[in-house]
């Protein structure tokens, strides 16, 4: 049994991963401001023995004599990261230190949760984690783009001059069960206005590609690269390289929900990414054949299910 730490252990994506380790068998805390967390994402874990839950914001320090961190505590989606940018930032940064400073003081290895919007709107597509990404440092979305960036480098430093055990994945646009219904993110957006029969809105014209991942695949791939031996210190994309256009993912939606929704466009918003495609063959060599195994159309139906029973306990 291992003493694990999940920083943003009560989000999306940190709850499923919170419910997969306590499965294998071992003691996890759960660290969370709730600014996008939410109990009832972990509220059925609570009865577990093993299982503790704590309000915190990783911005201030936090001890706890653990074996592993996965660092995931940070708002993903624009509605939520821009909301306040600065706070946004620090929570990569100094979080980010914070953490660190964690994992050196008691030796622990530590998985920083960046992202795929490390590369911007990128001029090499599929995207390899050798590629430097394009990115505006003072647009709209730099507050969480370059606060993930600087993050790599913080953990990369960290390892090089005080041999802190890290790992480093860059996650592209990952969906599933526990998303909010106002995340913002294009999947939930669909989804809920074509529940509602409300027009499903588009962002430009709808040619703009990208790579959907279901929640089950990422966190599959952070617990392999988290069990790699130290000298595999990433960054490595995890992702689907599956792509498809917004437009695609919208017609897609309306009939799997037999909705009688209309798409309508709207301006594109500034430094939005016209492609994003993993190239995961690093993730294949590295992490024992890892590939995402859920298909888009199988994750959407779970999505949807989901999304529905929310809308009616409203």
């Amino acid at each position: 049994m291992k003493r694990i730490l999940v920083t943003g252990g009560a989000g999306f994506i940190g709850s499923h991963l919170c419910e997969r380790l306590l499965k294998e068998g071992n003691e996890v805390i759960s660290l969370d401001n709730y600014f996008t967390g939410s109990k009832k994402n972990i509220i059925h874990l609570l009865d577990n023995p093993y299982f503790e839950v704590v309000r915190h914001d990783i911005t201030e320090p936090y001890y706890a004599e653990v074996d592993e961190v996965y660092n995931l505590a940070c708002p993903a989606s624009p509605i939520h990261y821009q909301h306040d940018p600065i706070k946004t930032i620090k929570t990569s940064v100094v979080g980010a230190t914070n953490m660190l400073g964690l994992a050196k003081r008691i030796d622990a290895k530590i998985l920083q949760a960046s992202t795929s919007e490390v590369y911007g709107d990128p001029h090499i597509h599929p995207q390899p984690e050798t590629y430097w990404g394009n990115v505006n440092p003072i647009g709209l979305r730099s507050c969480y783009d370059e606060g993930k960036r600087c993050a790599e480098s913080l953990f990369i430093n960290y390892h090089k001059q005080n041999d802190v055990r890290i790992k480093i994945i860059r996650i592209f646009n990952t969906y599933g069960t526990r998303m909010n219904t106002n995340d913002g993110r294009v999947i939930s957006n669909f989804i809920v206005q074509a529940l509602k029969g409300q027009d499903i809105t588009i962002y430009g014209k709808g040619n703009q590609t990208r790579s959907f991942q279901y929640v089950d695949d990422l966190v599959e791939g952070m617990i392999r690269m988290m069990n790699t031996n130290d000298s595999v210190t990433g960054p490595i994309n995890i992702g689907n390289p599956g792509e498809f256009s917004i437009l695609e993912l919208a017609e897609k939606i309306i009939k799997m929900t037999n909705s009688s929704s209309k798409i309508v466009f709207e301006p594109l918003p500034e430094d939005d990414p016209m492609q994003r495609k993993p190239d995961i063959s690093l993730a294949k060599k590295t992490l024992n054949n890892w590939e995402p195994k859920v298909s888009l159309e199988e994750g959407l139906k779970k999505v949807i299910t989901y999304f529905d029973e929310e809308l009616k306990s409203i």
